[in-house]
């Protein structure tokens, strides 16, 4: 069974409104030890993210003389002159659903080089915030209770049991054994490494040979 992401998620994030003043935001940083708050509009909705990254843009551009100023793209020179987290927020922000599983929620991050993303209820407001931390949470897993799970729900689903052997360690498993068909060893791999906590999967079944083709019939 995946994990989903209101199954690691905090459900008590921290935020910020379109209005919170730059210095606030910088102080709130450093007091909660995150990289970045959910802007949320009067009635809880997300409406964007303000990071360190933005408040680092509004050092750094301000910082910038001469010819230089030139090479600053306008949307982060109007990042630089913002006062409030409405200013300087990333919008519309990333966000996921509390019943998204947590491999979405990934491979959202890893696309997009987040460290955090609000989760939002149907509404689009705030309901939590997972973290690359809760991500990687999920390979905590004991060995023992992945290994269960292939094998008294996994496995049965789509084939014989009796017929593989199933070692994890570390998260990865080895999968033995003789699948009936190539197509059902192929769909055993793959909803195993779906499962919560593998790590890889190690191929070692002896899968049967192809049927051969049937030969063609007398021509008339």
């Amino acid at each position: 069974m995946q994990a989903i992401v209101r199954d690691v998620m905090s459900t008590h994030p921290s935020s910020v409104q379109k209005a919170t003043p730059v210095k606030e935001i910088a102080a709130r940083l450093r007091a909660y030890r995150v990289s970045g708050f959910p802007v949320l509009d009067d009635d809880g909705t997300v409406v964007g993210v303000v990071s360190e990254a933005d408040l680092l843009i509004k050092e750094a551009v301000n910082g910038t003389r001469g010819r230089f100023a030139s090479l600053v793209h306008p949307k982060e020179t109007r990042k630089a002159i913002g006062v409030t987290a409405g200013d300087l927020m990333t919008s519309p922000a990333v966000t996921i659903a509390p019943d998204d599983t947590v491999e979405h929620a990934a491979r959202l991050m890893y696309t997009h080089d987040l460290k955090r993303l609000p989760v939002v209820d149907a509404a689009g407001r705030l309901a939590g915030i997972i973290s690359r931390t809760d991500v990687l949470a999920v390979f905590d897993r004991p060995d023992e209770e992945i290994r269960l799970e292939i094998t008294g729900q996994v496995i049965p689903r789509l084939s014989e049991p009796s017929w593989y052997w199933v070692r994890v360690k570390d998260g990865i498993v080895t999968l033995e054994g003789t699948p009936e068909t190539m197509s059902i060893g192929r769909e055993v791999l793959n909803q195993v490494r779906r499962v919560q906590g593998v790590v890889a999967v190690r191929d070692r079944l002896a899968y049967p040979p192809a049927a051969a083709p049937a030969a063609p019939g007398p021509y008339f």
